[in-house]
This record gives C-alpha cells, structure tokens and sequence, in this order.
C-alpha cells in the first residue's frame, strides 16, 4: 500500500509540474498573440496560431492525465492537496520567465506548501484494495454517501436557482461553491472510472458493467456544471481571490466526500488524522500567502 501511495504522490507532484509550467508557457504564446493582434481578454484568437499557447495546452494535458492517474493508486486526501504545488511552479517559472517578481512572502507560501505536503505525505491512509466496480458501486450507494449526495444536489439547486439570480454578481461564494460541491463528485467519479480502468487493464474487464458508464456520466455532468461555473467566477471576480477560495472549498470538499465513499479514515490513529489536517491547513496558509503577494496583472493596452 505504501509503494501505492509513493506511485499515486509522484504522479501528483508530476502533475502539479507540468500544470504549473503550462500556465507560464499559454500565458507567453498569449503574450506574443497579444504584441501581434488582438488581445484573448479583447475577445481575439490569433493565439490559435502560436505553437507555444499550443505547448502549454499539450503540457496542461499531460498533466491533468498524470492527475487521472494519481487518484487511481493514491486516496483524494493524498492527491487532492498536492495540487497547491503547480501554485510553486508557477510562481518560481513566472520570477524567471515573465519577471513577476517573487517576493519574500512569496517565497514563505512556497515553503509553507512544501511543508505541508511533505506531513500529508507522511501521514496519508492507504488505499483499499478494490477488485471490481461493483465494489466502488457498494460505496456510492452506502447510505451516509448517499445523504451526502442528495445535500450536495440540493445545495447546488439552491445556489443555481435561487441564489445566483440575486446574489451572483456580488457574491463570489455563489459560483465557487457550485464548483466546489460539484468538484468533490466529479472527483470520486473520476476516481471510480480510473480503478475501473487499472482492473481492465489487468485482466478484469469492467467494460459491460452499467455502473461503470454510471460514473462516467456523472463525471461528464460535474466536469461541464463545474467548468461553466468556475468561468463565470473568474470572468466575474478577482483572480487573486477566487484561486485560494476555490482550492480551499474544493479540497475541503472531495476530502470531506472521500472520507465519506471511501472511509479514507478507516483504521487510522487520531494522531495520524490531525497531522494530516493539520498539512492541509498549512498548505491551504501556503496558497493564500502566494496568492496575496502576487503582482496585478498589467491592464490590457487600449487601443489607438
């Protein structure tokens, strides 16, 4: 189970890498797009047409499917956290390549991050073994999951219908909680389809099993409310402000339901549970530290 977990970490970090690059190197192409024609904020395209926006793209991709992975060998409340690592590498590549500058706050969220990660690491539950969908199925249908879901629904209805109408606008905690309710499903099934691969890949098909499409259906549903949603918070609001916000509600969130699905705490010492808590708060200072100290984008041009 430990050599699980180191496989499902390294994949986090790799992930986290090659994410955190591929911000730097889109936002170049946008940059060189920008100096040429029209700028992306202007509703332009051009940076359709520059091979290094298309880098980033292809190093974005590669990173989201080493995340895939991850969750595969590794519980949430290992991979999930990791993810404030690409916040790092964006930070460090930005200092070097962009010349926005690092500063000394900067640097402490950078260590406060590695921190962090390095006690969830250490005191991250092992994955239970799982031999078929069927398994996964029992778990997405145990009663406490169930009532989690049936209140992530409701919570989001009313956020949708009631809330956004009138508090949209103004209220960032509208959106973000939208993604974040529905980040934490779209995790588990992620999760759910990926152990449905590895056991394909192994020798048991889990192809013809109607649960597995179940759970591939519902990861489609999240992932599309979930991206509407964070794209109408970013157009919306301050980035500086929805990242920290939305990574502490999302992680929060898929631990909350992992725990939930997957009894990710079944088995474990108190101690280990608080020291792992106590890494994502760390973690989570680290996020909002790096966010807080970050330079403003520069106002777009305006035109002649």
């Amino acid at each position: 189970m430990f050599t699980a977990n180191l496989i499902g970490f390294s994949l986090a970090v790799a992930s986290s890498t090659f994410i955190g690059a591929s911000f730097i190197i889109k936002k170049k192409g946008l940059q060189r797009a920008g100096a040429s024609g029209a700028r992306a904020s202007s509703g332009g395209y051009g940076y359709l047409l520059q091979p290094l926006w298309w880098i980033g793209m292809i190093t974005m991709i590669v990173g989201e499917f080493a995340n895939f992975v991850a969750y595969i060998y590794a519980p949430a409340v290992l991979v999930t956290p990791l993810g404030a690592l690409s916040i790092i590498v964006s930070a460090v590549l930005a200092h070097f390549l962009l010349k926005e500058k690092l500063r000394k706050m900067g640097i402490l969220g950078c260590v406060l991050c590695v921190v962090g990660s390095t006690i969830i690491v250490l005191h991250a539950p092992s994955e239970h073994s799982i031999n078929s969908v069927e398994e996964i199925w029992e778990l997405a249908t145990q009663p406490a999951f169930l009532l989690y879901t049936a209140s992530a629904i409701a919570v989001v209805l009313v956020l949708v219908l009631y809330c956004e109408p009138r508090y949209g606008q103004t209220n960032l905690m509208v959106y973000i909680g939208v993604c974040s309710i529905n980040g934490s499903i779209t995790v588990m099934s992620i999760k759910a389809i990926g152990i449905a691969i590895k056991l394909t890949l192994e020798g048991s098909s889990q192809v013809a099993r109607f649960q597995t499409w179940v759970f591939v259906m519902v990861a489609i549903s999240c992932i599309i409310t979930q991206l509407n949603y964070l794209n109408k918070a970013l157009d919306t609001f301050n980035t500086a402000v929805v990242s920290p916000i939305y990574y502490a509600m999302f992680t929060s969130f898929t631990i909350l339901a992992s725990a939930i699905m997957f009894k990710d705490w079944s088995g474990q010492s108190a101690s280990n549970i608080v020291s792992v808590l106590c890494g994502f708060i760390t973690v989570l200072s680290g996020t909002m530290v790096l966010h807080n100290t970050r330079d403003p984008d520069p106002p777009p041009a305006s035109g002649m």
